[in-house]
């Protein structure tokens, strides 16, 4: 969804905001300040590795809805404010797939955040006001740092479990649920009169089952897990079961919230807890106290044990600093502590809002921080040439990893954090994520410091380094760099480029660690004498990557295109390039102006080709790999015409009966053309889930016509 490059670009606006001073550009740019917290939200919900804390997106999150509620009018449909929480892990990671989607019996809303005592003060004030008592009986429990789900229980049996997903609907996850040995297949919720029951919890990796887990790993060969919370989201992602068994999860159950009766099986509950039943006397509780014993009692595990029932929030205060101060004492990892009203008749009566229930807070802990010293700066050249700073530090210890490398992402970041060599800094590893420097120490320094100097050539090939106008990163173009090298043979064999099977990320290394492949046409030199003695390749390993090789030489032009790693330039733009021209010399001869009159190529876009193309290094590689019998021409055949002829898509959302490239390759069949973006040259706009963005611009651009999956289709079938 977002390329290496965007990631650095937004988080570097992400920081502009986060040190904002000047209020007096907030309302202006509040489509930017959306569209950094829509990121966040990808990076926090859908990948499970955040770049930021709980804190910092916090403090974006009411920047935006302050602005916001002072200015109505400016409010849009897609502002993060304005839904409950965001996507699903979709099983992006080696190993994981995506899972049927599955409606929750009631939404499941986020938590109103707070960071200090004032903050709860001010909650227990509107609580009391709300309520008209002088005091209000709270109920306290941790805050557990894991991935969220519901179960869902049919006559005393588990049916369902499902992820937390946007909060309406998420991922079918029951089998990988069955193997949380915390979890009972069956309770007998039929004794306390309950016949369908939805219950919410978290799924743990405790530390030291995380700790054995990692060390397995480790012995196998494979790299280890970031963290537990991570752990444990991506572990609910994988499609082997017994792998998900292995890992040992547990899962802490903190909430009932619907459940239909035995006595009148239609009868449905409101979107509130209606005073579940606890005991063998069928006695309701009237407490969320007696809910969670009611859990318990029933084989789950709730935290029974670590809740505390306090009358007045002077005393839930005391109890969250002491709870704090023994938080590494715990077997689990948690960010913070929920706060509830106890009595469920007064939780009603209070209500929510369409973002949180206004019976309940989260108060979260302070973010892990530690100071250190900036030792240096190292310079990195990634496969795209992009030039990105790396601060070295004096090691420290930061919630519970040693830290000695972070990334300060460009230029303009080290200046906006005012960042010298040899400062005192500031880390923060909130949420046992990415270690970020929060700011420099000037007030400690002593005139020993020194600036950081930004490289104006490539660090290995010495070549200029180039700044497109209006981007934040450095970069060098220079195909042939050796630091991009192998990162672009990777590309080039990948799947969807030449497809070289055999020769995945682990060979390339290794043949270029040998000195036996130095660029990509070196891949085509390569012969039976190159692999002699070479440990991991007998004569079948050798026959079959040879014979690959050979295969990929007659692969379609779009292919080669695509492999080439030209920067904004996706399998879609690269078949429209292809479909332009009768060879791939010609791209050379074209200019930007011609360019910018294909389907999809916008000024980025053409602008990146034209450098490709006007770079000496890069076309003497092509003319290496037409040497070597590459084929360069594009072979265009004549389309039969379609229903869907001449006729433009493009494709958002999740499909949740196509594959993506299934559904494109339908359209090229029928004679239709596929686009890279949303412009006025879309004729059709296909959405499936999450379609996000695309379809609120597609909205204001006459001429496109949004269809759905299944009107898509009916399209194709007619």
């Amino acid at each position: 969804m977002y390329s290496q490059q965007n990631i650095k670009e937004l988080h570097a606006v992400t920081n502009r905001w986060l040190t904002l001073t000047d209020t007096q550009n907030i309302v202006p740019n509040l489509e930017e300040l959306r569209s950094i917290l829509r990121f966040h939200e990808y990076r926090y919900y859908v990948q499970a590795n955040p770049l930021i804390s709980d804190f910092e997106y916090d403090s974006l999150y009411k920047i935006l809805e302050t602005a916001e509620r002072d200015n109505p009018l400016l409010i849009t449909k897609d502002s993060p404010t304005q839904r409950v929480g965001a996507g699903l892990l979709k099983g992006r990671q080696a190993g994981q797939v995506s899972f049927p989607k599955t409606q929750h019996l009631v939404p499941m809303l986020s938590l109103e955040n707070s960071y200090n005592a004032a903050d709860l003060l001010d909650w227990d004030r509107k609580a009391r006001e709300l309520s008209g008592l002088p005091e209000v009986e709270y109920c306290a429990e941790p805050k557990f740092d894991g991935a969220s789900i519901s179960l869902v229980f049919d006559e005393n049996f588990l049916v369902r479990g499902i992820t937390r997903g946007d909060g309406e609907t998420g991922d079918d996850i029951t089998a990988n649920i069955k193997q949380i040995k915390s979890v009972p297949l069956s309770a007998s919720f039929s004794r306390y009169g309950m016949r369908q029951v939805e219950i919410r919890g978290e799924v743990l990796l405790n530390k030291n089952n995380f700790a054995t887990y990692n060390k397995s790993l480790i012995e196998e060969g494979l790299p280890p897990l970031a963290n537990p919370r991570n752990a444990a989201a991506g572990s609910l992602r994988i499609k082997d079961s017994k792998e998900v068994s292995r890992r040992n999860l547990e899962a802490f159950l903190y909430h009932v919230s619907y459940y239909t009766t035995v006595s009148n099986k239609s009868q449905q509950a409101d979107t509130t807890v209606s005073e579940p039943h606890t005991g063998e006397d069928n006695n309701e509780p009237t407490t969320h106290s007696g809910m969670l014993e009611m859990l318990w009692n029933l084989g789950f595990r709730s935290p029974v044990k670590e809740m505390k029932v306090i009358k007045g929030i002077e005393g839930i205060i005391s109890f969250i600093e002491s709870f704090e101060a023994k938080r590494d004492e715990l077997p689990y990892e948690i960010d913070g502590m929920v706060i509830k009203v106890n009595n469920l008749a007064l939780q009603e009566k209070l209500g929510m809002t369409s973002h949180h229930p206004r019976w309940a807070i989260a108060y979260k802990f302070k973010a892990r921080q530690a100071t250190s010293k900036l030792l240096g700066v190292e310079f990195q050249v990634g496969r795209t040439g992009a030039v990105t700073p790396v601060a070295k530090i004096a090691a420290v210890a930061v919630g519970g990893v040693t830290v000695t490398s972070i990334s300060v992402h460009n230029e303009e970041y080290i200046k906006e954090k005012d960042l010298k060599i040899g400062d005192a800094i500031l880390i923060e590893r909130s949420g046992d994520v990415i270690p970020q420097i929060v700011k420099s120490l000037p007030e400690l320094r002593t005139g020993d410091e020194s600036f950081i100097q930004f490289p104006k050539v490539c660090p290995i090939c010495k070549d200029l380094l180039f700044k497109p106008e209006g981007e934040a990163v450095w970069r060098c173009v220079n195909i042939n760099c050796e630091a991009q090298v192998v990162e672009r043979i990777i590309h080039f064999v990948s799947k969807d480029a030449m497809d070289i099977r055999s020769f995945g990320e682990a060979n390339v290394r290794k043949f270029y660690e040998k000195k036996l492949l130095k660029d990509v046409p070196g891949i085509y030199k390569l012969d039976k004498d190159t692999f002699n003695n070479m440990e991991g390749f007998g004569a079948r390993s050798v026959d079959n990557l040879l014979t690959a090789i050979q295969a990929s030489k007659i692969q379609p032009l779009h292919r080669l295109i695509f492999g080439l790693g030209i920067r904004y330039v996706g399998e879609t733009t690269a078949k429209t390039l292809a479909r332009s021209i009768n060879n791939i010399f010609e791209l050379g001869n074209a200019s930007v102006e011609q360019l910018l009159q294909l389907d999809d190529v916008g000024v980025k876009v053409a602008g990146s080709i034209f450098t490709f193309f006007k770079n000496q290094d890069n076309i003497q590689m092509l003319h290496q790999l037409q040497e070597l019998g590459i084929k360069m021409d594009s072979n265009k055949t004549v389309i039969t015409k379609g229903n869907l002829n001449e006729q433009t898509f493009l494709f958002t959302g999740t499909l949740t009966q196509l594959k993506r490239t299934d559904a494109e390759e339908m359209v090229e069949k029928n004679g239709g053309k596929i686009l890279g973006g949303v412009s006025s040259k879309l004729n059709f706009l296909v959405v499936g889930e999450d379609a996000g963005s695309k379809r609120e611009k597609a909205k204001k651009i006459p001429g496109i016509k949004i269809l759905t999956e299944e009107e898509f289709l009916k399209m194709i079938n007619s």
